[in-house]
């Protein structure tokens, strides 16, 4: 058992509307000359390429831009990635997007350094060192990526979701502007709103950093949960259950994006350093399977993973259920724990997440599948409140289908 905990996060945050203008001269500062910027073509017709090219070309930055990415890009999209930006010898590459995009970048800042195959880095600590400075710019909010360790792409030969962790993979600079959120269609704000509450909710749930079963002499990818990230969590909680339904809603309404670009970030630094868990572990082998968004499949399973873990952690549900803005002055602590699972089912429902996998072409004969999949990301295992058996998870796929 760990008796201290640490804390990671990018090397510069910069936040706020309009502060996109400042990446130019943040560029110049970091010795930046020449950028690939990693996006796709939806962002690229909507002119947010563009806006993010020109402080950087008005600074003398050199700039090239592959817009081959798309949702949980796979392992072929890496290599076009790769073969597109090796010959402009980048000193930096830029993620615009959402977390596939950002994760992209990500991975595509590994090979130019170190070469190999995405392969060579799954999993935990595999990145040998220092990779190419990394530049997140979000046009979502929900991945956290920006702040985070972590690429997830899609191994679509195995049907499975694979992520690569280091340290190394934070990035350099964050630039996270509200106002590039606003041409976010509702379907994906409320994708990757719920995401950022997932994050939020099993950063907050996750074993404590003191209980935590590691090996100390061995770096770990979470350090569990502990006051700081709990701090973060709250806040992100509270600014999902307060702003992403108006989000979804009204697109327009810069204050609602501008909370919920704040709630994917603190969630981001949340989740990254004590853990996510239970939920991500089973999303992995579902989304490569049937292809549903990361966030829809988070935010799907999210209740029903709190339902299994409430035993386990009823006072820190029932605090969820008031930050959501539940009353729970004259609930008994079961009650009030359970009101938090409740609350989760609503918001899901508000923002049109469907409540059970069958929606995304999920079968009973596939479960047993993801289950035994999922049973083997011990790295997320160890992170739950509540440690499950292989026959735990298939309960909680089959309560979801």
């Amino acid at each position: 058992m760990p008796d201290a905990w640490n804390f990671y996060s990018a090397g510069q945050l910069m936040f706020g509307r309009k502060s996109i203008a400042q990446l130019g001269r943040c560029a110049v500062e970091n010795g930046w000359q020449k950028i690939v910027i990693v996006t796709d073509p939806i962002l690229a017709s909507l002119g947010l390429v563009d806006r993010v090219k020109a402080p950087l070309e008005a600074a003398g930055v050199t700039v090239h831009v592959f817009d081959g990415s798309c949702a949980e890009p796979s392992l072929e999209v890496v290599a076009n990635c790769e073969a597109f930006a090796q010959p402009h010898q980048p000193d930096a590459v830029l993620g615009l997007g959402g977390g596939s995009n950002i994760d992209l970048a990500k991975m595509l800042a590994i090979l130019l350094t170190h070469g190999g195959q995405p392969s060579d880095y799954f999993s935990w600590n595999q990145v040998p060192g220092p990779v190419l400075p990394i530049i997140a710019v979000p046009t979502t909010s929900g991945t956290g990526s920006e702040v985070s360790q972590s690429s997830v792409l899609t191994d679509i030969e195995n049907q499975m979701k694979v992520s690569t962790l280091s340290q190394y993979l934070r990035p350099r600079l964050a630039v996270v502007d509200p106002e590039l959120t606003v041409s976010c269609p509702p379907q994906v704000t409320a994708d990757s709103g719920i995401d950022a509450l997932t994050h939020a909710v099993e950063a907050y749930l996750a074993t404590d950093y003191n209980q935590l079963e590691v090996n100390g002499n061995e770096s770990q990818p979470y350090s569990g949960s502990n006051p700081l990230t709990d701090t973060l969590a709250e806040k992100a909680i509270r600014l999902v259950g307060g702003h992403l339904r108006t989000a979804v809603a009204s697109g327009e309404d810069i204050n609602a994006r501008e909370q919920m670009a704040l709630a994917a970030t603190l969630a981001g630094l949340a989740f990254s350093n004590c853990g996510v868990a239970v939920v991500h572990a089973l999303e992995y082998p579902i989304g490569g399977a049937v292809h549903c968004s990361h966030g829809a499949g988070n935010g799907l399973l999210l209740p029903y993973v709190m339902q299994f873990n409430l035993p386990v952690r009823k006072e820190k549900l029932a605090n969820i259920a008031g930050w959501l803005g539940v009353s729970t002055e004259n609930l008994t602590p079961v009650e009030a724990a359970q009101a938090a699972v409740d609350a989760v089912h609503q918001l899901k429902k508000d923002i049109g997440i469907p409540e059970k996998l069958r929606a995304f072409g999920t079968t009973a004969e596939m479960l047993p599948g993801f289950a035994a999949k999922s049973i083997t990301i011990s790295r997320l295992m160890l992170t739950n409140p509540r440690k499950p058996s292989e026959a735990d998870l298939l309960q909680i796929l089959q309560e979801a289908l």
